[in-house]
């Protein structure tokens, strides 16, 4: 492993720049890179703006992290701030220990893969992907093939290295900007939102293609998106940014069976998660939650926790695959609005006395010409929120 140092290329053609590295000096460190964010806060026009604050996250070695939340939330300025193209106000960005907060861009040994693909259009392939070598090292001009064609092995588009960008399709281009970063062989890969220009499909392979290169480099990985199915499909970890802040952190699974809040919960997973407003009550079957849709039972789990609050306002959350259709006498009624086929799985969206609620069935389960099915709640699987989005039980 070569030490590289940063420098910010810029293609005149979109005004976007690649954080590229320069790799002439002996490595420092041996094996993967740990990346700590430490109480960063970053605001803009003179602290009006809080883009984000109070971020603390820790990258561990070969780990593909994923930044994820609504458009607005901080998770682009937080990794600005980790690339040097932005400052924090407070807190410290460290690389293995050392605090690399005050360095330049070109001064950090990261990669940063830009929304825009920014390649240099009059240039092939080959010198596209080399382009930061010979502006930026002392490398011979076979070593810099050598690195240029391995890539392009690894990115499956060697037949291509003499070709235009022009003549190549949004994934082959997407692919030639990776390839220009990965050449540089940096600490880590710090990428924002690099597949927002490509269609569904293309969006699809080229999620599976960065993982099994990530893999295979066993280099850590940044990547931001505002889409939670990428964030899911991707991550190894998952931090929900949301108003600046840091919501949860936590492998996929964790994120999406146990959030921490209701916004959490919410924003992860498709269709959304059934939010029910209800009011605790304690009658003569013991504790129940009584809402617009009808009174559900709590759990004895559930009870535990709530027979201090009878009278409070709460949340009730359940995914809609713990809600069964046309199983038995059921929890409530309500009308079917529409099915949205997905695949081997219907999502079937009701109404209940104006409360809409999303089921999932196996395909077909549910006829389409069917007008209302009855409603049973798996209530083991639910949880429960303050009005405020607090996670409960």
């Amino acid at each position: 492993m070569t030490h590289t140092t940063m420098t910010r290329t810029t293609d005149a053609t979109s005004n976007e720049s690649t954080v590229a590295s320069n790799a002439n000096q002996p490595s420092e460190t041996s094996g993967g890179t740990h990346i700590q964010i430490d109480e960063v806060r970053k605001t803009f026009n003179e602290g009006q703006i809080v883009a984000c604050d109070d971020v603390n996250i820790d990258i561990d070695e070969g780990e593909f992290v994923v930044f994820v939340g609504p458009s607005g939330c901080g998770k682009t300025t937080t990794l600005r701030c980790i690339a040097g193209l932005e400052e924090p106000d407070e807190g410290r960005i460290l690389v293995d220990g050392t605090d690399i907060t005050g360095l330049k861009s070109k001064d950090r040994n990261l990669a940063f893969v830009f929304q825009s693909i920014a390649l240099f259009p009059h240039m092939s392939v080959r010198k596209n992907i080399r382009f930061g070598l010979d502006m930026n090292t002392d490398l011979s001009k076979d070593e810099k093939n050598r690195r240029v064609e391995e890539v392009a092995e690894t990115l499956d588009i060697a037949p291509m290295l003499d070709r235009k960008p022009s003549a190549l399709s949004g994934g082959q281009q997407q692919r030639v900007s990776l390839g220009r970063a990965m050449v540089m062989e940096p600490a880590a890969f710090l990428l924002d939102e690099p597949f927002s220009a490509l269609d569904a499909n293309l969006r699809d392979h080229m999620r599976v293609e960065v993982k099994k290169i990530q893999r295979e480099l066993n280099t850590s990985m940044i990547f931001v998106t505002h889409d939670q199915e990428e964030a899911m499909t991707l991550g190894d970890k998952i931090v929900v940014m949301d108003d600046g802040h840091v919501q949860q952190i936590g492998s996929p699974y964790d994120i999406y069976n146990d959030p921490t809040n209701r916004f959490v919960a919410d924003f992860i997973g498709s269709p959304s998660p059934n939010l029910i407003e209800g009011t605790v009550e304690n009658g003569s079957t013991g504790l129940s939650f009584v809402t617009d849709v009808g009174t559900i039972p709590a759990t004895d789990e559930q009870t535990a926790v709530m027979k201090e609050r009878v009278g409070e306002t709460i949340i009730y959350g359940i995914r809609p695959e713990y809600l069964s259709l046309d199983s038995g006498p059921g929890t409530f009624a309500a009308d079917v609005d529409v099915i949205e086929p997905l695949g081997d799985r219907d999502a079937i969206h009701l109404s209940a006395n104006g409360t809409s609620l999303s089921a999932l069935t196996s395909q077909g389960e549910i006829p389409r010409h069917t007008d209302r099915v009855q409603v049973e709640l798996e209530t083991e699987e639910a949880w429960l929120f303050e009005k405020s989005g607090a996670r409960i039980t």
